[in-house]
């Protein structure tokens, strides 16, 4: 979940002599690089900008003031969570009618869809946008999908557990045809629902793969 910790990892693999060109990263940092390297595919140019928190609270409360809304009713952080919910799920702001549960969750729509104009006009990606939009391209783009999963034969995931549904669709996009795709995790250890974590990733796995090894 960090870029310490796979800066961590990533020192003890150079310290294994394994052969040159292993990548070891956080899936934000893979979905970044990617994502530079074929910004004309996701429709992005490659100096796009990535907010942190403090510039994704700058941008919604903007979104807030465009809709005539005030922050006080729909607190700047509140939507930030909806959104970032929305984006782990693969929901877009033209498919979040459907997503929402009650009129108290669509009246987000209009917030969700200035916000996401906010980021276009200053070129710039939320932390759920690189996933969203690697997840998408995997998805969309089969030329690109079979040049980056003959780029990484092996895939290596750690707490599986705690994957949202772009993380799974990416790394499942990555291992569709060679299936080397190994995930670590434990069930009972998933903590992170509540940032979007989705224990069904792993509980389905088998389903996933049905030529799954177990250890």
């Amino acid at each position: 979940f960090t870029n310490k910790a796979a800066n961590e990892m990533a020192e003890r693999i150079r310290h294994l002599a394994v052969e040159p060109g292993v990548t070891c990263c956080t899936f934000h940092s893979l979905c970044a690089r990617l994502l530079r390297t074929y910004a004309g595919r996701a429709v992005l140019t490659p100096n796009f900008s990535i907010f942190d928190q403090a510039d994704q609270t700058a941008a919604m409360k903007q979104a807030i003031g465009r809709c005539e809304l005030s922050t006080d009713n729909y607190p700047p952080a509140k939507m930030l969570e909806a959104v970032s919910q929305a984006k782990n799920d693969m929901v877009l702001p033209e498919g979040y009618e459907a997503y929402a549960k009650d009129w108290s969750a669509r009246s987000i729509i209009p917030i969700y869809e200035a916000y996401q104009k906010v980021l276009a006009e200053q070129n710039a990606l939320d932390f759920d946008d690189l996933l969203l939009k690697m997840a998408y391209l995997l998805g969309d783009d089969a030329e690109l999908r079979d040049r980056l999963q003959d780029q990484y034969r092996f895939v290596l995931v750690d707490e599986y557990q705690d994957t949202n549904h772009a993380q799974y669709l990416i790394a499942r996009g990555l291992a569709l045809d060679h299936e080397n795709l190994c995930v670590t995790g434990d069930p009972d250890q998933s903590i992170y629902g509540w940032r979007g974590a989705n224990i069904h990733n792993i509980l389905e796995f088998e389903e996933d793969f049905p030529k799954a090894k177990i250890v």
